[in-house]
């Protein structure tokens, strides 16, 4: 696969829109429409993505099949997804890049709590 492909997998897994992506990194959607139509992104914008969508560089460039992200528990990529998602919170989400899905999980309770959310849901 090469990055066109890789970001449009990653965006259709998480049901981002161009619109939403562009957003979410503070860049015009006409930017993400030139990536998805195969123009590769500066060094830089690569590190951005690849934090962003939580998987490694040479992923995003199709140098590697698999990547870290946790594809087999729904679940959990529920509750990273909130927490991107949220402004307050998307810091905070840098933290689960290399966390184990347990280490995830024990998070994402810590942060329920001090926002004072319910963690059972």
């Amino acid at each position: 696969m090469n990055f066109a492909q890789q970001l449009s997998k990653l965006m259709d897994s998480r049901a981002l829109t161009n619109y939403q992506l562009a957003k979410d990194l503070d860049i015009h959607p006409t930017t993400v429409a030139n990536w998805l139509a195969g123009k590769t992104p500066r060094k830089k914008t690569l590190a951005i993505l690849s934090d962003y969508f939580g998987v490694s560089v040479d992923y995003l460039l199709g140098n590697e099949e698999a990547h870290a992200a946790y594809e087999d528990d729904d679940e959990l990529n529920e509750m990273l997804e909130d927490v991107r998602r949220n402004p307050e919170l998307r810091a905070m989400f840098s933290i689960t890049k290399k966390a184990t899905p347990e280490q995830v999980r024990q998070y994402i309770k810590v942060i329920k709590a001090l926002r004072g959310g319910d963690d059972d849901e």
